[in-house]
């Protein structure tokens, strides 16, 4: 694995997080839209790292950028503190591995039966930056359930996951799997909401509450 070091994106990154965080003006789900602007469509010279990481934190979405894998396990470390978490599984084989290695044993394999988990761990297949969207899929482990039955989701992706549009994301999946593309594709936008009721939005209902998106300073 090829890790890079500390970038511009990177601090340009951490830079529009915190002005948003700062800010705190998003009304959930989306921000109010300016309509003499261009959208969610990329500008000139904003790499698709800071695009997805400005749309999917407008989107109520919860971003982390870690320089390597070490700092992602301390990051699920914190979340696990802080949140008071009493159950938390992780989906992927690759990570889940990482921490057996690292003795971290509060991560738990991910189990159907434990219903009553706090927040679910997985990979995906790609972040799409122009609609700060996860790209999940069943080839995944658990790739049905695990990004949508927890209260909690927390995916992870490496920097040659991030492209800037869906069809670019679509092109990743077929140069991994061919012609036999899994039998479920799904776009993640933000966390789960309705506002089917009375016209009341509300957060939670057919998916996660939160999602957190860990994107690594290094390759897959």
């Amino acid at each position: 694995m090829q890790t890079f070091k500390t970038s511009k994106a990177r601090e340009n990154i951490l830079a529009k997080i915190r002005k948003g965080l700062g800010e705190a003006k998003l009304p959930m789900p989306y921000p109010e839209e300016d309509k003499n602007q261009s959208g969610v469509y990329a500008t000139a010279g904003v790499s698709n790292e800071e695009l997805f990481a400005e749309t999917f934190i407008s989107l109520g979405g919860k971003f982390v950028f870690c320089d390597n894998e070490q700092e992602l396990l301390a990051t699920i470390g914190t979340l696990y503190e802080n949140l008071a978490w009493k159950q938390l599984l992780c989906a992927d084989q690759r990570l889940l591995k990482l921490f057996q290695n690292n003795k971290i044993d509060f991560v738990q394999p991910a189990d159907p039966a434990a219903e009553k988990a706090d927040a679910c761990i997985t990979g995906c297949e790609a972040l799409v930056a122009r609609t700060g969207s996860v790209l999940l899929s069943s080839a995944q482990n658990m790739g049905r359930t695990a990004p949508v039955y927890y209260p909690i989701h927390i995916v992870f992706a490496f920097l040659d996951q991030v492209v800037y549009d869906i069809e670019d994301g679509i092109k990743l999946l077929k140069k991994q799997y061919g012609t036999t593309l899994p039998s479920m594709i799904n776009l993640t936008t933000g966390p789960s909401r309705t506002a089917d009721i009375e016209k009341t939005l509300v957060v939670g209902v057919h998916g996660p509450k939160e999602i957190y998106c860990i994107l690594i300073n290094a390759e897959m």
